[in-house]
């Protein structure tokens, strides 16, 4: 998957003639409701959506969940008479929950653009019911800036980032930076570690992939219903790191949100925070940020397991479009001419590359209409350098929200000092298994 996206987002010339929609065209009747995941890029879908009515008279609507509703959001809004045409489910989880809503979308403009079509998600009669439309990454954001400033002082532990590849030499970095943050005038390496409910998700998803990838590559699977969680001690490794030297005191991380954290970086008042490249709108976004753009710069997530010095940015997708299969299909073709156009117009690409700051997977992109952001350039340097290894978005397994739920409040009240670290993975190991029988029902 790599190899095929990385090379068509980078080198592909543009398509020398696109036809928007598919199958009957749109006649006017049609309308498109596309319920968002995403708070932080909100606006920008409503602008989207007031570019396409402009253009085309179609009236579209965007509603966005709330942080951390998404699932209960969808749920709610389905029953309704006004339903979500145009939704999406973060994978084969996913489809499990909502395959009775998803249309299958395999003869459609937008999946024949795909680079890479394995990672659409697939039903077992081989129809195409999710076709995602982003690749991010995420790993360990860092202020080079900072950075350059403790390897310039003496005695510092390292000289540069390329010296920072495992997880040992990271904790003796930033142990030491700790204890020289007031020459380094910030107030923490990391920023705070977001417990809050709802704003836990980098935690209890994207950190928890870590090991979970790692567990699935030594026993050569890619899901399991009982998770040993057997490098979940890596997991603590960075997890102790983040919380014992941030910003924020342990004990008073379950009132911090992403934004502020988020914030904090921006405002220079750390060096690190992890997040993904869609973060990079958090962060210019701050008032009064301080943070240059070309500091702005990513390194992997270390956590101590044996050959990390090769490992790259957790690359892949959680965002699966689908149609909404029991709305009309003059609503069906609506929505699928909507995402169409916006992936082919010159319109649409636009506000894809440098509003949402996509990392589209569609052939109908050139190489000038890639992402200029910060973060979005250093996930395209990760994927182009063959010598590191992406870590699979091996999440979208995770086997429900309430298992994610549960794996937060447990790191809350380990955070807190209330629970051992063999609580929390016991209720990892427990719950997983809970939810993995669940779905099997």
């Amino acid at each position: 998957m790599k190899k095929k996206l990385l090379s068509a987002v980078l080198s592909v010339a543009m398509v020398a003639s696109l036809l928007m929609g598919c199958g009957a065209k749109d006649d006017g009747k049609g309308e498109v409701y596309f319920l968002n995941f995403k708070p932080e890029v909100d606006q920008v879908w409503q602008d989207i959506a007031k570019a396409y009515t402009e253009e085309t008279g179609v009236a579209v609507k965007v509603v966005t969940a709330a942080s951390g509703t998404y699932e209960e959001t969808l749920k709610s809004e389905v029953a309704k008479t006004d339903a979500p045409t145009l939704f999406q489910i973060n994978g084969p989880i996913g489809y499990n929950t909502w395959q009775d809503y998803c249309l299958d979308l395999s003869d459609t403009k937008l999946y024949s653009w795909l680079l890479d079509k394995s990672i659409a998600v697939t039903g077992k009669d081989g129809g195409v019911f999710g076709i995602p439309y982003v690749v991010e990454g995420y790993g360990i954001i860092y202020n080079n800036a900072i950075m350059s400033k403790y390897f310039a002082m003496e005695g510092a532990l390292a000289t540069s980032m390329d010296e920072i590849n495992n997880y040992a030499t990271l904790k003796a970095v930033v142990e030491d930076m700790t204890a020289k943050k007031a020459d380094l005038v910030i107030d923490g390496v990391f920023a705070s570690t977001s417990l809050k409910t709802g704003e836990d998700w980098r935690w209890q998803t994207h950190l928890a992939n870590v090991p979970v990838y790692y567990e699935y590559q030594a026993k050569s699977i890619t899901d399991t219903d009982a998770l040993e969680f057997t490098y979940g001690d890596n997991f603590k490794n960075i997890f102790d790191l983040y919380i014992n030297n941030s910003c924020t005191e342990p004990s008073l991380l379950g009132s911090k949100a992403v934004d502020d954290s988020m914030a904090e970086f921006a405002l220079g008042k750390v060096a690190m925070v992890q997040n993904g490249n869609w973060g990079w709108g958090q962060i210019s976004g701050v008032d009064g940020n301080v943070v240059a753009e070309t500091d702005v710069k990513f390194m992997p997530i270390y956590t101590g397991v044996e050959g990390e010095e090769n490992q790259g940015l957790c690359t892949g997708t959680e965002n699966f479009f689908c149609i909404n299969s029991k709305v009309s299909e003059a609503d069906q073709a609506a929505s699928i001419a909507f995402v169409e156009w916006l992936f082919s117009s010159e319109t649409g690409k636009d506000a894809v590359t440098n509003k949402l700051g996509f990392i589209a997977p569609f052939n109908t992109f050139a190489e000038d209409e890639t992402p200029t952001d910060p973060l979005a350039k250093e996930v395209i340097r990760y994927m182009s350098d063959s010598s590191k290894v992406s870590v699979a978005w091996n999440f979208t397994t995770f086997p429900s929200q309430q298992f994610k739920d549960d794996f937060g409040s447990a790191l809350l009240e380990y955070a807190a000092g209330s629970i051992t670290w063999d609580d929390v993975k016991s209720t990892v190991i427990t719950q997983w298994a809970a939810e993995k029988a669940a779905i099997a029902e």
